[in-house]
């Protein structure tokens, strides 16, 4: 089933499946675990509209290419353009929150980066952004204070909340605008706090986003 933008209650967004727009290394605790430096400018990469998924259908692991981890992250969908925008105004460009996956192939994109490739094949697969439906801007209350928990087979495996990112999300989206125009449609994916690790075939996962919780499965 082609993936479409919906909201909580099912209703479908007339928006189109755009890019999705990534920041690697938001959070602290997550550059401290994968042993990297801290950043000194944001690191920006783009999935395509084929790595959507929904979260609601089977997540389907590349067979063959080493471990693919999960990656826990804030979705944020972009509702009106936005093109060197500043912050205020990224933040009433939104349409939506959600909670998404960044499913990575990390042996991949560890090969890649030891021989300084580029490693959108460790990140932008098809079905690389597994993501639930979409929350009205009003439904969360403050979206930079916000829990993000992953649960795998009833343990949690990441717990963080969006207070604790590096760049906060509506000045992440105003720099992403600097270098990339931002459509109707498009995501920003806004970084993972600790705890990324191998998801397996048939692993049951429960991700929690302020509150509410969102079922997927590893097919």
């Amino acid at each position: 089933m082609a993936y479409q933008h919906r909201y909580l209650d099912g209703s479908p967004l007339a928006l189109p499946a755009g890019k999705i727009v990534c920041i690697g290394r938001n959070y602290l605790d997550h550059i401290r675990e994968l042993n990297n430096a801290p950043p000194e400018t944001p690191i920006l990469f783009i999935k395509p509209s084929t790595s959507f998924s929904a979260l609601d259908q089977p997540i389907r692991l590349p067979g063959g290419r080493g471990s693919c981890h999960h990656e826990v992250e804030l979705a944020v969908l972009v509702g009106r353009e936005l093109r060197a925008a500043d912050a205020a105004t990224a933040r009433r460009s939104v349409a939506g929150y959600g909670i998404a996956l960044d499913l990575t192939l990390r042996d991949l994109q560890t090969e890649l980066k030891q021989k300084g490739y580029p490693w959108e094949t460790a990140k932008a697969f098809d079905g690389s952004c597994p993501l639930s439906p979409f929350l009205k801007p009003e439904a969360l209350a403050d979206p930079q204070a916000t829990d993000l928990t992953l649960r795998i087979n009833g343990a949690f495996r990441q717990q963080g909340n969006t207070g604790q990112m590096m760049i906060g999300i509506f000045d992440l989206m105003a720099h992403i605008s600097t270098h990339f125009t931002l459509l109707p449609g498009d995501v920003v994916l806004t970084g993972t706090p600790a705890g990324v690790g191998p998801l397996h075939s048939g692993d049951e996962l429960l991700l929690g986003l302020a509150g509410r919780d969102f079922a997927a499965r590893v097919g």
